[in-house]
């Protein structure tokens, strides 16, 4: 009796032994889950860490510890385990766009440097040349009215590259103050007169008139003739043109005309070749 009493308190021990067990291992695998829930790491790579163990002396340090960390882990925020894969991902593309950038950056420096110098020698090279227009303006102004006064000034001195030029010109015994008191003949005159105080200064080999001197009178008209027969040594000019005075300073005359309806011929003539038999002759393509 003694020795079955004894078996049945044996095996109720054993039995408690087991259930205790196998709480402690249903306890042991819900620790496991709830460290890799939270921390992504098993049993086995924890113990491989490390830590000291935790004992009854410093459990409520470790706790404190534990809670304090966690406090840390929450302020940060959500944790993103890719975020150093991402992060390098970006990081190329960031230098790719940065140094495109930088590039852009000094090629647009470079071109605003550019544009300065050139907005420089434009501005200087304009009052130049506008200075020295203005004084050949006065000088062909009064050759070509027989005296008078005549000047080019800038609407913004400030802005030169902007600004606008007014022209102020009075014919002798006049006082004008715009233009547009001036009678269409002396309006070309001006026009003229401008036109040769570029053409001082900046000189050109060929030029074309197409009936500039239309409007002037015939005295006008023989001034102009004599002005442009000074300038014809360095400058070769072919006018169009239907005023006497202007024909009778031509080196060279071209004419066209219609014997037959339809059919155009042109005809040439060698002023220095008037005296001679033969004036005319015919120009026109042969077929």
């Amino acid at each position: 009796d003694e020795k079955s009493h004894s078996r049945d308190t044996v095996r109720e021990s054993q039995l408690k032994s087991e259930n205790r067990c196998d709480a402690l291992r249903e306890k042991q695998d819900k620790l496991g889950h709830q460290l890799w829930d939270e921390y992504e790491i098993n049993y086995e790579d924890a113990v491989a860490l490390g830590y000291p163990e935790v004992t009854a002396e410093n459990r409520e340090e470790v706790a404190a510890t534990q809670v304090s960390c966690k406090n840390r882990l929450r302020a940060l925020g959500g944790y993103n385990p890719s975020a150093i894969e991402e992060y390098a991902e970006v990081k190329v593309r960031y230098d790719g766009l940065n140094a495109q950038y930088v590039d852009l950056t000094s090629s647009y420096d470079e071109l605003v440097g550019i544009i300065d110098r050139l907005e420089d020698e434009m501005r200087t090279s304009f009052i130049t040349a506008f200075e020295a227009i203005n004084h050949n303006f006065g000088i062909t102004f009064k050759e070509l009215f027989g005296g008078g006064n005549a000047e080019l000034s800038m609407t913004d001195p400030e802005d030169v590259l902007t600004s606008g030029i007014e022209i102020k010109a009075a014919p002798p015994g006049k006082v004008i103050k715009s233009l547009m008191l001036l009678s269409g003949g002396e309006q070309a005159f001006v026009a003229i007169a401008l036109l040769f105080a570029i053409l001082k200064v900046n000189p050109t080999p060929f030029c074309i008139f197409d009936e500039i001197e239309a409007a002037l009178d015939d005295v006008n008209v023989a001034r102009f003739g004599q002005y442009v027969k000074r300038y014809s040594g360095q400058t070769q000019f072919i006018i169009i043109t239907h005023r006497r005075g202007t024909m009778e300073i031509a080196d060279r005359l071209y004419g066209v005309t219609m014997p037959q309806k339809g059919i155009s011929k042109v005809l040439t003539m060698d002023v220095n070749d008037v005296g001679k038999d033969s004036i005319l002759k015919d120009e026109s393509p042969k077929h």
